[in-house]
């Protein structure tokens, strides 16, 4: 029924050594993932809003010897929030967060600000409201939608890939 990070992450072909960012990590699922994809040279910055989210993800982390993860404190939605150095980035993953957003258009921009020409953004939403399941109808935030505000940003649409039955995801370059 959800979304499962292993299986989208490995649709988005992403390099052993790249440095990767979970914006929005929350319990870190996609970032635990992205650690094993990466390997040992590559790392993987979780920034979330949340400190005991974080914690939790941190004390996981070690307790799974995934040591390539970095917590970060931070606000996705403001300029330099992420705390990340500008063009670090070889991907960055939005999962699950555009719904929950006021300020999509901070996001973008922070986006386009970390992640380096040629480097990849993976977008993983809820493509609907399902009775209780996701978000409420009025805050979905659609494929359509997603593309074109990361495509003023610098973004262009490579391809989708499957991410099941209830989700949608978007694999976008950086030109």
């Amino acid at each position: 029924m959800f979304s499962d990070p292993k299986k989208n992450i490995e649709q988005a072909n992403i390099a052993l050594g790249a440095a990767v960012a979970d914006l929005g990590s929350g319990s870190g699922h996609y970032a635990k993932a992205l650690s094993v994809v990466v390997g040992e040279k590559g790392r993987v910055y979780a920034v979330d809003i949340q400190k005991d989210l974080l914690t939790k993800l941190k004390n996981e982390a070690t307790k799974d010897h995934l040591n390539n993860i970095e917590v970060i404190w931070g606000d996705v939605e403001k300029e330099e929030g992420t705390k990340l150095r500008g063009g670090s980035l070889d991907c960055a993953l939005i999962s699950n967060l555009l719904f929950q957003l006021e300020s999509k258009e901070a996001l973008a921009k922070e986006v386009q600000r970390i992640v380096k020409p040629g480097g990849t953004l993976l977008i993983i939403d809820w493509s609907d409201s399902f009775g209780g399941l996701g978000p409420r109808s009025d805050a979905v935030f659609d494929k359509t939608k997603a593309g074109n505000l990361f495509s003023t940003h610098g973004f262009l649409f490579e391809r989708e890939i499957d991410t099941g039955k209830h989700h949608y995801g978007i694999l976008m370059r950086k030109v």
